[in-house]
């Protein structure tokens, strides 16, 4: 049974709360202080109340509310402008989300969130999708009153907050009270050097390929991921979305079959794949990924340097992504979230195309993530959300069991987690 978190009144953190000692340790807050701030008012949500499943070990779970409009255009308000007041002039159509609405692609939708913020002036937010929103191809922004950038939230802001929703893939439904992204509070520069990951690698591997600690780390401001590209034909190395599927119910888990709303991807003699320009592809990290409890990561957007394509919508990674006090697990992949923009692009197995960013806990965490708090893709071996009925297509352990004979795959299996 679920709890809830009583909420006190905001305090004025913004006008009477001092500034913070050159002492104060600084890093992301973890559960045990997210619970704190939410009894202490910097996160609140009035009658909703928030319940004590929506912390997670380094983030708050934000909630959709009732009110939604239909938007002429994306937006972000100036120093001076609500987002209320651009609204007035850009919102075309007022949609109530109480009772479920249907968000259809490529337009976009400005939602209020049932969270409200009152932050402390030391300390700051940053938001970014869920896993399960960025593999359906769902774009989400956070935007805030009087801020020209989304996601990131200045210290000391007390307002409300807003979610701008742009579907891409598919048509897709979505009802209150529904969380389609993550807020993390941090105190000062809790950035982790290049230098300070390859000792905290040598300490508690960060990397695995395979079941080996990755000897070299790649790094420059983060460490680097590769695609997962390796494989007979048979194989299913990604997905690929279709463009003309059914509407896509997201409050709706272990539902949909797959098949309905991807085509499988295999890879060309040599390890490789070519993107078709914007159709939107799910491949998987060549390493194991591992957070230990001592930080937090963050998938960055990709390097325009490397390539005419996008990788990830979503960003957090918790602390315990992947991680295994025993040594037994080997980091967790992580699904990739990739567009190719503008023309046909080729990626190679073993390719580098995104880009892992640490930052330091404040202090230890007092839950982590993975099968004890219901996480969802602890260990994973498909990308796929965990809106779709689990499948067998795509993982390492495939064998020639999965040929039917005539050199294509046969279908998988559905069976459910």
């Amino acid at each position: 049974m679920s709890t809830t978190l009583r909420v006190r009144e905001p305090q004025s953190f913004g006008t009477t709360d001092p500034e913070p000692r050159q002492t104060r340790m600084t890093g992301v807050l973890p559960a045990q202080e997210l619970v704190g701030a939410v009894s202490e008012g910097w996160i609140s949500a009035g009658d909703f109340k928030i319940r004590s499943d929506a912390i997670q070990p380094a983030s708050v779970d934000l909630r959709l509310g009732e009110r939604a409009w239909a938007l002429r255009c994306s937006f972000l308000p100036d120093s001076g402008s609500t987002v209320m007041e651009r609204v007035a002039d850009l919102g075309q159509e007022e949609l109530d989300v109480h009772r479920g609405v249907q968000l259809e692609r490529d337009r976009p939708y400005l939602i209020e969130l049932v969270e409200d913020l009152a932050l402390p002036s030391h300390i700051r937010a940053k938001a970014n999708p869920k896993s399960s929103t960025g593999r359906l191809d769902v774009f989400t922004r956070v935007i805030t009153d009087r801020n020209n950038r989304f996601d990131e939230i200045p210290a000391g802001y007390r307002g409300k907050l807003f979610l701008e929703v742009v579907p891409r893939s598919f048509a897709v439904r979505v009802k209150s009270l529904l969380s389609l992204n993550q807020l993390r509070l941090a105190l000062g520069d809790a950035r982790v050097s290049d230098d300070e990951l390859r000792i905290a690698h040598r300490a508690d591997p960060l990397l695995y390929r395979g079941s080996d600690p990755v000897k070299k780390l790649d790094v420059s401001d983060g460490l680097f991921l590769s695609l997962d590209l390796k494989g007979p034909r048979r194989r299913v190395v990604g997905y690929r979305a279709k463009r003309h599927s059914h509407r896509l119910d997201m409050t709706k888990v272990r539902h949909y079959h797959w098949r309905d709303y991807w085509e499988p991807v295999h890879p060309e003699p040599g390890g490789r794949i070519v993107l078709d320009p914007e159709v939107f592809y799910l491949l998987l990290s060549d390493e194991g990924v591992c957070v230990p409890p001592e930080y937090a990561a963050e998938m960055m957007a990709y390097d325009p340097t490397a390539g005419e394509l996008r990788t990830h919508y979503a960003g957090f990674f918790d602390p315990g992504f992947g991680w295994d006090p025993t040594g037994a697990r080997p980091g967790s992949r992580a699904a990739l979230e990739v567009r190719a923009r503008d023309v046909p692009f080729m990626v190679e197995d073993g390719q580098p195309i995104c880009k892992l960013a640490f930052e330091r806990m404040k202090v230890r965490p007092d839950r982590l993530y993975g099968f004890q708090i219901g996480s969802n893709y602890q260990g994973q071996e498909t990308m796929l959300s965990k809106h779709f009925v689990e499948q067998t297509a795509g993982t390492r352990a495939e064998t020639d069991a999965s040929d039917d004979g005539d050199g294509e795959p046969a279908p998988a299996q559905d069976e459910l987690f």
